[in-house]
Parts: C-alpha cells; sequence; structure tokens
C-alpha cells in the first residue's frame, strides 16, 4: 500500500509542562486548602515567565558542521532557532521541569535536524561521529527518567535527531496484522491511520497523547491495556535502526532461533545504540465493544489477591490495576457501600467482539464477587474519561508550590508486599528528614501470571531546592527498590536517572556485555552518551 500521511497532532507541548497548557486544570479552594494544611505548602510560584532567546547558551556547532547537516536534510529541517531548541531541551520529568521552569536551559541543543528518510538519518549519525558531535534521538520528548539530557561536555556540540518526519502508515499486512510505522508517529496519529482501516495497536500509556512509536519501542513502554494487549515490546515483530556504524535490519519472522534476538537490543536502548527509523509492529482488529467499571476490595492485598487470580488462571481482562488506600481515598474514591473507609478501588476492562466482551465480563465479574468486591459501575466510566489527566494535574501542583513525582518497579508476586512497604518507608523517611513530610499513592498498574507491577505517585511541599530534594529521595527508593528484590524500572526505561543502578539490575558482566554492544554500533561513543550506560 502507498504510505499514509498521519492526521494533525495534537496541539505542541508546553516547555514548561507536559502538553497543552490550555488543559492545565485551575485548582478547587479545598484543593488549595489541602495543600496549605496537610502538606505544608506555602509559596504558590505559578506559571513561569517566558523564555527570551539570549538565555538559551551559545550554540557550539561550528558555522560548518551546521551548514554540512542542513545539506544532508534540507535547510528547513535544520533548525536552531530559540523555540527549536527550547521545545527538545529535556523531558518531563518533575526535576526536567522545575528546571525549565527557573529557566535552567544547560543543555539544549545547538541544533535540531529532522531527516526524511532512513538514508538521511543514517548519514547525520556518520557525519556526528566523524565530528565527534553527541546525537541524542528525540520523539515526543516525555522521558521521565533523564533520557534526554546527555553528557555531552566533552563532545564538539549536541544535536537533537527529531524523528518526527518519519510518520506514515507505510504497508498494512493484514494477513499477518502486521503494520509497518514510521517512529515519529504519536498515538493518537497511529491509532487514526490504523482505524481507519478497522485495526488498533492497543497500547494506550498515559502518555499516549504525546509519546511516539518510537519512544514506545526505545524505552519498553506498557500501557493502560497491557493485561489485554501486552507490552509494546512484545508487539515488535521488527526494527530498522541508522547507527553510525550502519543500518541494522531485525525482524525476518515473528520468532526465530537464529542466535539471540536482536531486537531485544534495540528494544529498551533509548537512543544510546542507534536511533529506529521504522518498526513492524503487530495490530489487531479494532474492538467492537470497549467497558470499564470499577470494583472496591477493602484492602489492598486483598485486591491484589484477587488481581494475581485472574492474571494466573483467568479470565483475563484487558485492563486490570489497582488503587491502594491512599491512592482511593484521594483520587478516585465515590461514596461506596463498604463503609468506614480504607477501601480500594479496582479497575477492570473490557475490549473486543461485543459478545466476547460480555462473556468475559461476566465470568470476571464472578470471581471478584466471589472474592468479597463490590461493582462500582461509575468509577470505571471516570478512569476511562481521566486517564490522560495526571500529568496536568502535575503541571497545577508545581504551580501551587507542590512537589509531585512518580517512580514505577515491578516483582515477583511472592515480593510484591516487601516491596510496597520499603519503598513507601524509604520516601518518606526521606522527605520527612527534608521537613516536607508527603503523602504516597500506590497503585498495580500491570500483571503478569508471575507478578506485578507498583505505581507509586509522591506528593510533599517543595524544599528550597527541589530537584535535590526528589533526587535525595528517589536515590532512597532506587535503594529500597534493590535492597526487596524489585526491578529499577518496569516502563519509564533506564535513562540518566536510574543509571547508576543498571548493575544492580544486570551485573556488572551484563554492563560489561552492553557496553561491548555500544562500541561495535556507536564506536565513538556519540548516542546519547550517560543514558542507559552508567558512567565509567
Amino acid at each position: 500500500m502507498p504510505a499514509t500521511s498521519p492526521p494533525e497532532p495534537y496541539p505542541e507541548p508546553s516547555w514548561w509542562g507536559w502538553g497543552d497548557p490550555a488543559r492545565v486544570p485551575a485548582l478547587s479552594e479545598a484543593v488549595i486548602g489541602l495543600l496549605r494544611d496537610g502538606l505544608g505548602v506555602r509559596e504558590a510560584p505559578g506559571r513561569p515567565e517566558p523564555v527570551r532567546g539570549e538565555e538559551l547558551p551559545p550554540v557550539r556547532l561550528s558555522h560548518a558542521s551546521v551548514a554540512a547537516l542542513a545539506e544532508i536534510v534540507g535547510a528547513p529541517f535544520a533548525r536552531s532557532d530559540p523555540r527549536a531548541r527550547l521545545s527538545h531541551t529535556r523531558g518531563k520529568s518533575t526535576p526536567d521541569l522545575v528546571r525549565m521552569r527557573a529557566h535552567d536551559l544547560a543543555g539544549a541543543p545547538d541544533l535540531v535536524v529532522l531527516p526524511g528518510s532512513h538514508e538521511e538519518a543514517l548519514a547525520v549519525l556518520r557525519f556526528c561521529a566523524r565530528r565527534r558531535i553527541a546525537v541524542v534521538p528525540f520523539g515526543g520528548g516525555t522521558s521521565v527518567v533523564g533520557g534526554l539530557e546527555p553528557r555531552a561536555q566533552e563532545f564538539a556540540g549536541l544535536v537533537a535527531l527529531d524523528l518526527g518526519r518519519l510518520d506514515a502508515l507505510s504497508e498494512l499486512d493484514e494477513e499477518s496484522r502486521v503494520a509497518t510505522l514510521g517512529p515519529g508517529l504519536r498515538g493518537p496519529q497511529a491509532e487514526a491511520l490504523l482505524g481507519a482501516r478497522g485495526y488498533t495497536i492497543g497500547h494506550f500509556p498515559q502518555s499516549f497523547e504525546y509519546a511516539t512509536l518510537g519512544g514506545f519501542a526505545a524505552a519498553r513502554s506498557s500501557g493502560q491495556a497491557s493485561a489485554g494487549y501486552g507490552r509494546f515490546d512484545e508487539l515488535v515483530v521488527g526494527l530498522r535502526v541508522a547507527t553510525p556504524a550502519g543500518t541494522l535490519e531485525l525482524g525476518r519472522a515473528p520468532k526465530s532461533a537464529a542466535g539471540p534476538d536482536l531486537r531485544q537490543l534495540v528494544l529498551g536502548s533509548e537512543g544510546a545504540l542507534g536511533a529506529i527509523t521504522s518498526l513492524r509492529v503487530a495490530v489487531r482488529p479494532a474492538p467492537e465493544a470497549r467497558v470499564y467499571e470499577g470494583w472496591r476490595f477493602r484492602s489492598f492485598w486483598e485486591g491484589a489477591a484477587v488481581l494475581r487470580r485472574l492474571a494466573q488462571d483467568g479470565p483475563r481482562p484487558t485492563v486490570l490495576r489497582l488503587s491502594d488506600e491512599a491512592e482511593t481515598a484521594l483520587n478516585l474514591a465515590q461514596p461506596g457501600e463498604l463503609g468506614g473507609g480504607g477501601e480500594c478501588l479496582a479497575i477492570v476492562g473490557f475490549e473486543g467482539a461485543a459478545g466476547e466482551v460480555e462473556a468475559r465480563r461476566a465470568a470476571v465479574a464472578e470471581v471478584l464477587r466471589g472474592a468479597g468486591g463490590q461493582s462500582d459501575p461509575r468509577a470505571g466510566e471516570e478512569w476511562e474519561r481521566d486517564r490522560y489527566r495526571g500529568p496536568y494535574l502535575r503541571d497545577a501542583l508545581l504551580c501551587a508550590g507542590a512537589l509531585v513525582e512518580t517512580l514505577e518497579t515491578a516483582a515477583f508476586w511472592s515480593s510484591l508486599r516487601g516491596l510496597y512497604e520499603r519503598v513507601g518507608a524509604a520516601l518518606r523517611e526521606s522527605l520527612s528528614a527534608a521537613g516536607t513530610p508527603p503523602v504516597i499513592l500506590c497503585h498495580i498498574s500491570h500483571v503478569y501470571a508471575a507478578g506485578a507491577s507498583l505505581y507509586f505517585t509522591v506528593g510533599c511541599a517543595a524544599a528550597p531546592d527541589p530537584v535535590a530534594q526528589w533526587r535525595a529521595a528517589k536515590a532512597a527508593a532506587a535503594e529500597a527498590i534493590v535492597a526487596a528484590g524489585g526491578s529499577i524500572t518496569h516502563h519509564h526505561g533506564i535513562g540518566a536517572d536510574h543509571a547508576p543502578w543498571l548493575a544492580d539490575e544486570v551485573g556488572a558482566l551484563g554492563v560489561e556485555v552492553l557496553r561491548a554492544v555500544k562500541a561495535a554500533l556507536d564506536p565513538a561513543g556519540i548516542m546519547n552518551p550517560g543514558v542507559l550506560l552508567p558512567l565509567r
């Protein structure tokens, strides 16, 4: 089939917040009172002042290098104007946004380059390798682990390689149910293109509106419907990758015994090995029906036991999540039938053919009722309505003077409770010692037969140095994760923030294996230096 271009993207995200600034909510007086009386928030900095062009660091690239890169991709697609540089500076973690709001723009790219083909991307990387210019591949810019802040001081400059022009649905193999898609497609664009042909990827993370398919693959993203559709890395059956050493073409068949699966080297590599320029992704027929409902349980661990039962023995819903008592009370609770507080809310969703959805829904309801669950249909509807709202609420809370951030991990079922308790205790101890006692929320967001993920949201008053405040708390949480046998990350990736703990996850020898792979694909070390691999 001919290449198909995507519909118009969502509004350009703000440089100081998550996405469309018009969607940042106004906080109610009740919430402001809670921040003041419950967390001790006193100062409300509000929205930041606009950045002036002269506040950006001077361009370090030589005129000759800028001209050469412009010749490769075309002058309109080699941009050094302040708006382009600002919009490609850092990702969307709370430390990223706090620094951006303070007009700390260190590390802004010198040039934003937008290749229009794999060949152009390859030529850019080869040129940058010869000139020792660092390159950070850029998709939606939604990294929350420092994945877009390379350590480029020792290089001749920094180029942001924006894959946004590679945004076509170039092939749809309906017999195999595999689509060939550009990495620059944002989630809604990809779904619109496939939906017009009657298909879906089924990948809907909270970053769905702004993250790209290339970013999903590079960070091993997991969507809110992972119980039914699987993680994104499970859906990728083929990749084309531009590296400074040449092209990787991976995925001749869905599965192969031809040695280790090299696709797995790219999935989760976060731009440290090369730039993904094309993906082949498994798709499914678009669902006829979608139903999301809430179920309440008396405690988090009572609900977790039911999730484990469904994950291991079925029937398995498409969406399966569970909030702990604090998250349910603060974010999701509606007057329920259990009474007395302390309830936990599960969100259970079903997608597929209408008849199949109803049959699976009835079978799951039987299991949930048998375990003491009580139905709350309205909660499912509200979750569907607000499923992408969280980052905008964080923007509003940052403007009000609070510090709000998230972290996630995963473990086997047998270790999950200890992991939950250790991480919560580490966060409370660190932030309370800083004079900012927190509120800590948690939910199970992804389930497997063998285990599940935990997703923590932390809120407290911002200290005078909120970046140092959070980094100390995050380090304490990371040490607790390692001690409890959890993964340092389930779906956010390693970035620069988690790199110090990579050896705890894969071992010192595992890190050296990755260094050897990087040396083969990126001999000059220009690709996202300092991201993924810990600094020596």
